[in-house]
Protein backbone atom coordinates (compact mmCIF):
# COMPACT_ATOMS: atom_id res chain seq x y z
CA UNK A 1 0.00 0.00 0.00
CA UNK A 2 1.48 3.32 -1.05
CA UNK A 3 1.50 6.46 1.04
CA UNK A 4 -1.17 8.05 -1.18
CA UNK A 5 -3.46 5.06 -0.64
CA UNK A 6 -2.96 5.31 3.12
CA UNK A 7 -3.75 9.03 2.97
CA UNK A 8 -6.96 8.37 1.05
CA UNK A 9 -7.98 5.65 3.50
CA UNK A 10 -7.37 7.99 6.45
CA UNK A 11 -9.30 10.77 4.74
CA UNK A 12 -12.19 8.36 4.19
CA UNK A 13 -12.26 7.51 7.91
CA UNK A 14 -12.09 11.19 8.86
CA UNK A 15 -14.97 11.91 6.49
CA UNK A 16 -17.08 9.34 8.33
CA UNK A 17 -16.18 10.96 11.65
CA UNK A 18 -16.89 14.52 10.50
CA UNK A 19 -20.12 13.34 8.86
CA UNK A 20 -21.19 11.87 12.20
CA UNK A 21 -20.27 15.04 14.08
CA UNK A 22 -22.19 17.11 11.53
CA UNK A 23 -25.27 14.89 11.85
CA UNK A 24 -25.07 15.08 15.66
CA UNK A 25 -24.81 18.86 15.82
CA UNK A 26 -27.58 19.18 13.25
CA UNK A 27 -29.93 17.59 15.77
CA UNK A 28 -29.63 20.48 18.23
CA UNK A 29 -32.43 22.56 16.64
CA UNK A 30 -34.85 19.74 17.50
CA UNK A 31 -35.49 21.61 20.76
CA UNK A 32 -36.54 24.70 18.81
CA UNK A 33 -38.71 22.56 16.57
CA UNK A 34 -40.45 21.07 19.60
CA UNK A 35 -40.89 24.53 21.11
CA UNK A 36 -42.57 25.72 17.90
CA UNK A 37 -44.91 22.73 17.95
CA UNK A 38 -45.82 23.47 21.58
CA UNK A 39 -46.63 27.06 20.65
CA UNK A 40 -48.84 25.95 17.74
CA UNK A 41 -50.62 23.30 19.79
CA UNK A 42 -51.52 25.86 22.42
CA UNK A 43 -49.27 24.47 25.12
CA UNK A 44 -49.04 27.93 26.68
CA UNK A 45 -52.79 28.66 26.72
CA UNK A 46 -53.37 27.51 30.28
CA UNK A 47 -50.03 28.88 31.45
CA UNK A 48 -50.71 32.48 30.48
CA UNK A 49 -50.34 34.71 33.47
CA UNK A 50 -52.99 37.21 34.42
CA UNK A 51 -53.68 39.44 31.43
CA UNK A 52 -50.88 37.94 29.30
CA UNK A 53 -51.66 36.50 25.90
CA UNK A 54 -50.19 33.23 24.63
CA UNK A 55 -47.51 33.60 21.95
CA UNK A 56 -48.84 34.27 18.42
CA UNK A 57 -49.03 31.36 15.97
CA UNK A 58 -46.52 32.92 13.55
CA UNK A 59 -43.87 32.58 16.26
CA UNK A 60 -44.49 28.84 16.38
CA UNK A 61 -44.21 28.60 12.58
CA UNK A 62 -41.02 30.66 12.72
CA UNK A 63 -39.43 28.17 15.13
CA UNK A 64 -40.65 25.17 13.13
CA UNK A 65 -39.56 26.42 9.71
CA UNK A 66 -36.11 27.64 10.69
CA UNK A 67 -35.34 24.64 12.89
CA UNK A 68 -36.55 22.30 10.16
CA UNK A 69 -34.41 24.05 7.57
CA UNK A 70 -31.29 23.85 9.77
CA UNK A 71 -31.88 20.18 10.55
CA UNK A 72 -32.53 19.26 6.93
CA UNK A 73 -29.50 21.20 5.71
CA UNK A 74 -27.24 19.66 8.35
CA UNK A 75 -28.38 16.11 7.68
CA UNK A 76 -28.04 16.61 3.93
CA UNK A 77 -24.50 17.88 4.43
CA UNK A 78 -23.72 14.93 6.71
CA UNK A 79 -24.92 12.48 4.04
CA UNK A 80 -22.83 14.25 1.40
CA UNK A 81 -19.76 13.94 3.65
CA UNK A 82 -20.44 10.24 4.33
CA UNK A 83 -20.80 9.58 0.60
CA UNK A 84 -17.54 11.46 -0.07
CA UNK A 85 -15.79 9.23 2.47
CA UNK A 86 -17.16 6.16 0.72
CA UNK A 87 -16.06 7.46 -2.68
CA UNK A 88 -12.59 8.26 -1.36
CA UNK A 89 -12.30 4.72 -0.03
CA UNK A 90 -13.29 3.27 -3.43
CA UNK A 91 -11.25 5.87 -5.40
CA UNK A 92 -14.18 6.98 -7.58
CA UNK A 93 -15.87 10.32 -8.37
CA UNK A 94 -12.85 12.56 -8.10
CA UNK A 95 -14.78 15.73 -8.94
CA UNK A 96 -17.46 14.98 -6.33
CA UNK A 97 -14.78 14.51 -3.65
CA UNK A 98 -13.12 17.83 -4.54
CA UNK A 99 -16.45 19.70 -4.46
CA UNK A 100 -17.45 18.21 -1.10
CA UNK A 101 -13.99 19.03 0.28
CA UNK A 102 -14.53 22.64 -0.76
CA UNK A 103 -17.94 22.75 0.91
CA UNK A 104 -16.47 21.16 4.06
CA UNK A 105 -14.19 24.16 4.41
CA UNK A 106 -17.27 26.10 5.59
CA UNK A 107 -17.68 23.83 8.63
CA UNK A 108 -15.30 25.27 11.19
CA UNK A 109 -13.06 23.95 12.70
CA UNK A 110 -13.13 20.22 11.82
CA UNK A 111 -14.56 20.54 8.35
CA UNK A 112 -12.09 23.26 7.44
CA UNK A 113 -9.10 21.15 8.42
CA UNK A 114 -10.50 18.06 6.71
CA UNK A 115 -11.48 19.98 3.57
CA UNK A 116 -8.06 21.60 3.19
CA UNK A 117 -6.18 18.32 3.73
CA UNK A 118 -8.51 16.53 1.32
CA UNK A 119 -7.95 19.16 -1.36
CA UNK A 120 -4.19 19.02 -0.84
CA UNK A 121 -4.13 15.24 -1.20
CA UNK A 122 -6.50 15.18 -4.17
CA UNK A 123 -4.45 17.73 -6.12
CA UNK A 124 -1.43 15.42 -6.29
CA UNK A 125 -0.93 13.80 -9.71
CA UNK A 126 -0.21 10.41 -8.12
CA UNK A 127 -3.59 10.54 -6.35
CA UNK A 128 -5.37 11.56 -9.53
CA UNK A 129 -3.95 8.45 -11.17
CA UNK A 130 -5.45 6.32 -8.36
CA UNK A 131 -8.84 7.70 -9.39
CA UNK A 132 -8.13 6.65 -12.97
CA UNK A 133 -7.70 10.18 -14.31
CA UNK A 134 -5.42 10.46 -17.29
CA UNK A 135 -2.44 12.76 -16.93
CA UNK A 136 -2.68 15.80 -19.08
Amino acid sequence: MTQDERHLDLLAIFHYVVGGITAFFSCFPVFHLAFGVVILCGGFEGKAMEGNQPPPAFLGWFFILFAGAFILTGWTLAVLIFVAGHKLKRRVSYTYCVIVAGVECLLMPYGTVLGVFTILVLMKESVKSLFGLAKG
